[in-house]
């Protein structure tokens, strides 16, 4: 399968191909700060990294494909040093101070998220393997602020991951005000974590 392929060759790259990705991925991340995701081509994204536009298209099949790794490169940013970002007593207070911090960035460069969930959304089949990786990303984050063992973690963290994706596009494409997002998060993440019980027969964790 082509996905297949291209993570082969991604894991391959020489430093000097590393460094050129990495330039394609900052062109496409300014130019979605500058004017969205209609302002993202593959043709600027080659000029403003100064590569021949041949070039993009032996990293990224697709601008979704693309925008979708500046989203996984974005994610790696905010959620960077995820031991300083757990702050709180409980796991739900650690969990919603992450997906807080989340929102607040996305809201900070509404005109990127809009360009990055419009391409992770995407029905571009070349996204999909960034996709995955973004996701896994997200729940290994999730799970870490959590820090501790509880059951059905993975459940857990694939609903966290769809209220997350719920609030980004609420900022972005609903245009809701962050405090609403902000509190949403916060709300979800304090309901999902008080029906998370102690022990599998065990009772559950008070509010």
């Amino acid at each position: 399968m082509p996905g297949d392929v291209r993570i082969t060759v991604t894991r391959s790259l020489s430093k000097d191909q590393q460094a050129r990705r990495a330039r394609l991925i900052d062109a496409a991340r300014e130019l979605a700060l500058q004017g969205g995701y209609a302002a993202v081509t593959m043709h600027d994204v080659a000029d403003r990294a100064g590569v021949a536009r041949a070039t993009v298209y032996r990293y990224f099949a697709t601008k979704d494909h693309l925008l979708t790794e500046v989203a996984v490169t974005w994610a790696h940013v905010v959620t960077d040093g995820t031991a300083a970002l757990a702050v709180g007593d409980t796991p739900a207070e650690r969990l919603t101070g992450l997906l807080v911090r989340i929102v607040e960035v996305a809201a900070a460069d509404r005109t990127l998220t809009s360009a990055v969930i419009q391409a992770v959304t995407s029905d571009d089949p070349s996204v999909e393997d960034a996709r995955t990786a973004l996701f896994l990303l997200v729940r290994d984050r999730l799970a870490a602020v959590i820090g501790e063992p509880v059951p059905d973690l993975a459940d857990i963290e694939i609903v966290l991951g769809h209220v997350l994706l719920a609030a980004l596009v609420s900022l972005t494409s609903l245009g809701r005000p962050l405090e609403e997002v902000r509190q949403m998060v916060t709300t979800a993440g304090r309901l999902i974590m008080a029906g998370v019980p102690a022990r599998r027969d065990g009772p559950a964790v008070p509010r």
